[in-house]
């Protein structure tokens, strides 16, 4: 009987040179704290963005946000009520803060998605995901030639909730309180460059206030630009 081979994983080895490269960076920074998990590489940095700065950018979302979309559409309503939206990527102050970023990972710039603000009032949550695309999905092929497969993920929080928006990791036992200026930067793959199951996140609905997050997504390939064979 023929040998059955293993589904293909595409990226996997820049998904792989990746984590390597990423890994050494931020192991060797005394600003990064590694979560002491096993099964995800997560890392937390206190205070990368001042008040200052988180409140610039909290204008920003409120400018951009609109009701958020997903990828999938077979979730019920309730699955992502925040509001969402790219902020300007021309402007000074961004570009600034996504040097920041792609420094802190190590990661070339041109690989970076654009900043996205999230803002999630009373009841409002985002359930749970990966931020990996499942090589299956329909809409996997249009991704692979925007860049190919999510990377390394980084979210900063803009501010303290007063009560609820926990950013939860149901599958590792981890939940991070949002604190304002604190950002959380986190493989979406294994050592061996296949996609991270374990990466199953969600924000948790905010019970008082309002919360307000940006994230950057990184691909293995420039974002935005047609796929190479």
């Amino acid at each position: 009987m023929p040998a059955i081979k293993p589904p293909a994983t595409p990226d996997r080895d820049a998904l792989a040179r990746q984590g390597v490269l990423v890994r050494a960076r931020l192991d060797a920074d005394p600003s990064a704290y590694r979560i002491p998990v096993e099964a995800v590489e997560i890392y937390a940095i206190s205070d990368f963005l001042s008040a200052a700065e988180c409140e610039r950018f909290t204008a920003m979302v409120d400018v951009t946000a609109r009701p958020s979309a997903v990828f999938e559409t077979v979730h019920h309503e309730r699955y992502r009520t925040s509001y969402s939206g790219d902020v300007n990527r021309g402007d000074p102050f961004v570009a600034m803060i996504e040097r920041r970023i792609d420094d802190l990972l190590g990661l070339d710039p041109s690989f970076g998605e654009t900043v996205q603000g999230q803002r999630y009032t009373v009841g409002q949550e985002y359930q749970g995901h990966c931020d990996w695309f499942p090589p299956v999905a329909h809409y996997f092929a249009s991704e692979a030639k925007m860049g190919g497969q999510r990377s390394w993920t980084t979210m900063i929080y803009l501010n303290d909730v007063e009560d609820g928006g926990a950013t939860d990791f149901p599958n590792i036992g981890v939940t991070v309180a949002p604190r304002q200026g604190m950002l959380l930067a986190w493989n979406n793959a294994r050592a061996d460059g296949t996609p991270n199951p374990h990466t199953l996140h969600a924000a948790k609905p905010v019970v008082r206030g309002v919360k307000y997050v940006i994230t950057k997504w990184y691909r293995t390939r420039p974002w935005g630009q047609m796929a190479t064979a």
